[in-house]
């Protein structure tokens, strides 16, 4: 259902309006939140999705194909991939890259609580996984009630990765705050 959504919302160009800066924060916050790991080197960082800040060498991953063929005309992708990210193995190998970034992937009908063992298991050690998502969503996505953070707390405590941060900022999404979770892949 949500990528019916996403593929309706971009084959009509209103995706791009939709999530200007003015109203969705997230990106940037993402793509801060990944530049503030990564200060030198950035022409050598296999990222999963960002390109501003100096982060030539992408990958983008949705579910969407019209989506995708967005991505694909900002001509700044090495490689798109057309699918979930879920409990399912990606096709992509183990530690690959350097960073994967979600801003806006976890929501009612997107992401669920088990995609986060994938994000930690394309990274590579020593890499970063950055989550940004409406703060509110831990509370009202049932997917997420009460489950999000212990998962992420168990693959902790199992040694998957390390918490570098939770921040919550403001205005993440007009007047709704954001949280920023960041990891640090073992």
């Amino acid at each position: 259902q949500a990528t019916d959504y996403y593929n309706r919302m971009s084959a009509n160009g209103l995706y791009e309006e939709y999530t200007n800066e003015k109203r969705l924060r997230g990106p940037v916050i993402a793509a801060q939140s990944v530049a503030d790991f990564f200060p030198d080197n950035r022409s050598d960082k296999l990222i999963l999705d960002l390109h501003r800040l100096g982060f030539p060498k992408l990958h983008a991953l949705d579910p969407s194909e019209g989506m995708l063929h967005v991505a694909r005309q900002k001509n700044v992708y090495e490689k798109l991939y057309c699918c979930y990210l879920d409990q399912n193995r990606l096709p992509i190998d183990d530690d690959v890259y350097d960073c994967a970034a979600s801003s806006g992937g976890f929501g009612e009908g997107h992401i669920p609580v088990a995609g986060l063992h994938e994000l930690a298991r394309i990274v590579k050690p020593g890499g970063l996984v950055s989550i940004v998502m409406r703060e509110m969503y831990l509370e009202t996505v049932q997917e997420y009630r009460g489950r999000l953070e212990p998962v992420m707390a168990e693959m902790q405590t199992a040694g998957k990765w390390r918490q570098l941060s939770r921040k919550v900022v403001s205005k993440y999404y007009f007047d709704d705050n954001g949280v920023v979770f960041e990891f640090v892949v073992c």
